[in-house]
């Protein structure tokens, strides 16, 4: 397969992995990535909002937590969710460069 959208686990959503530069791929390939991109793209916000429910949960929980051990756990739990967060807000980012005939996912 010359692409495919690969579903990254730690983020819940899938990625484009591109096989080819994005030159060697045909105007009908580029096309539909970037619609399917755009498809994905689109969700990423609903899917950050998940994430800082959870967040939100760990942090009540951290704040009545007397045990040092579970408070650490949880602080960590957080930590990762808010990176999780990080990665999603660059990947929305990803922005196509369409006069130039180049896209960058």
């Amino acid at each position: 397969m010359r692409y495919e959208f690969v579903l990254d686990e730690r983020l819940g959503i899938p990625l484009p992995s591109l096989n080819l530069d994005w030159e060697m791929y045909t105007a009908e390939e580029r096309s539909d990535i970037l619609l399917q991109w755009e498809e994905i793209r689109a969700k990423i916000p609903d899917r950050i909002i998940q994430l800082e429910t959870v967040i939100n949960r760990k942090q009540t929980q951290l704040s009545e937590e007397e045990n040092f051990a579970v408070s650490c756990n949880l602080n960590s739990e957080i930590h990762e969710l808010a990176s999780v967060i990080n990665d999603l807000n660059i990947w929305f980012r990803v922005q196509q460069e369409y006069a130039s005939g180049h896209a960058h996912l």
